[in-house]
């Protein structure tokens, strides 16, 4: 098992689609005929008693206004499609990064399994592993310092024993030196193995479990080993 502060950088229907076509070419079919009756009633006005102008006015500025107003529909609309582009775009680039986000549970692999502590003070913490039947794997003390630190387990218990991989979770608590509760979070530190582009944001898979791109609190930096040389 290991602590190290931690080392990170913070980090879309048919029918919707062609329905401003087809109110476009209503508005337009209703303008046109609405002038088409205008032009004859003008033609066919008693020059005794011609019509109220400001009545037909009013019906211009009417159709001016809900054209304008099918106008700022469109934009709107190739302004979403942009967005959600961009979204996507987005999502796809964590595909292979390790992320952290809140949460208890993680895997047990081959290179162990890794939490991260958000501790809010100088503390000693205690932790307590479960699997996924809830049988102990490991309980530990470790020292908390403020910040972020990294916690790995290498998947063997308190007697030696090494655990099948798969899901376990990890509990935490941290008293200070005058044995005060201490505030610590518990953060998952895993790989985004996929992305699920048919959801409205698109979802990150960790773990198993998805999340929003919104709920990514770190982006883990590869650790890389420095060889010295002869």
């Amino acid at each position: 098992m290991s602590i190290v502060p931690a080392t990170s950088t913070s980090s879309s229907t048919t029918t919707a689609s062609t329905t401003p076509a087809v109110d476009n070419t209503m508005i337009a079919s209703n303008f046109t005929t609405f002038l088409q009756l205008l032009t004859a009633q003008l033609k066919n006005q008693n020059p005794m008693d011609p019509l109220d102008t400001n009545q037909f006015t009013q019906q211009l500025v009417q159709f001016a206004q809900v054209e304008q107003q099918m106008k700022s529909n469109e934009q709107l609309t190739s302004l979403v499609a942009l967005e959600k582009s961009a979204s996507s775009t987005t999502a796809l680039a964590y595909v292979g990064s390790t992320v952290v986000v809140d949460g208890s549970v993680t895997a047990l692999t081959s290179s162990g399994a890794t939490w991260s502590f958000n501790v809010a003070k100088p503390s000693t913490a205690s932790i307590t592993i479960k699997d996924s039947t809830g049988q102990t794997a490991y309980t530990g003390t470790f020292a908390g310092t403020p910040g972020v630190m990294n916690f790995t387990w290498d998947g063997r218990g308190n007697d030696g024993k090494s655990w099948p991989a798969g899901n376990y979770t990890m509990s935490a608590t941290a008293v200070d030196a005058n044995n005060q509760s201490v505030g610590i979070a518990t953060e998952v530190q895993a790989v985004v193995d996929s992305v699920d582009l048919t959801q409205d944001p698109p979802t990150l898979s960790v773990n198993g479990q998805n999340y929003t791109m919104d709920k990514i609190k770190r982006i883990v930096r590869p650790t890389t080993t420095t060889t010295p040389s002869n």
